[in-house]
């Protein structure tokens, strides 16, 4: 079964791999009908046995090859299909309203810290392990960073934004 793979804050900061090597590490690492879409670390493929199992070891394979971490979070397309039906704020601008896919579900007394804090006009949501955003001026200059968001929900994640969640809902169908 197709699963979508989602690479936490790749291709900023330094942190450069590009579409062609995540691909070969897949392949590599036993996963087929690999493809990928965009340069921001978005994988689909069928992993090779447990999808948890394969998420640890691309953490690994990426770490070894490129010296830096990033976190592996998974999906199949019914959970992403899933989310943006869920999604619980009007989307104005499909850009400024995004998924954040957490590695796990947070706790229920962080998860009411976290929707009763001021964001400065962001709206934030978590249903299960997605915490929902909609952004007031975008991403840029907002307190929701994900330093933040690990601290106080207890999972680190990565945000993709409706239109990027909706293309790999169709690519994964196709």
């Amino acid at each position: 079964m197709t699963r979508i793979h989602l690479l936490r804050a790749v291709n900023v900061g330094g942190a450069k791999l590009t579409m062609a090597e995540l691909r070969d590490l897949a392949s590599g690492l036993g996963a087929a009908d690999v493809s990928t879409y965009i340069a921001s670390g978005n994988l689909l493929c069928t992993p090779p046995g447990d999808p948890a199992t394969f998420d640890r070891a691309l953490e690994q394979a990426v770490q070894e090859r490129f010296g830096f971490f990033r976190e592996v979070i998974s999906r199949d397309v019914d959970e992403l299909r899933a989310a943006l039906q869920a999604h619980p704020f009007e989307v104005v601008e499909a850009k400024f309203s995004h998924v954040y896919f957490l590695l796990a579900e947070p706790a229920p007394d962080a998860v009411q810290a976290f929707e009763s804090t001021d964001w400065g006009g962001d709206e934030v949501r978590v249903i299960g392990r997605d915490l929902h955003i909609r952004y007031s001026d975008g991403v840029a200059g907002t307190r929701l960073t994900p330093a933040r968001i690990a601290k106080l929900l207890g999972h680190h994640g990565t945000g993709r934004n409706l239109l990027t969640v909706a293309k790999l809902v169709e690519l994964a169908d196709a």
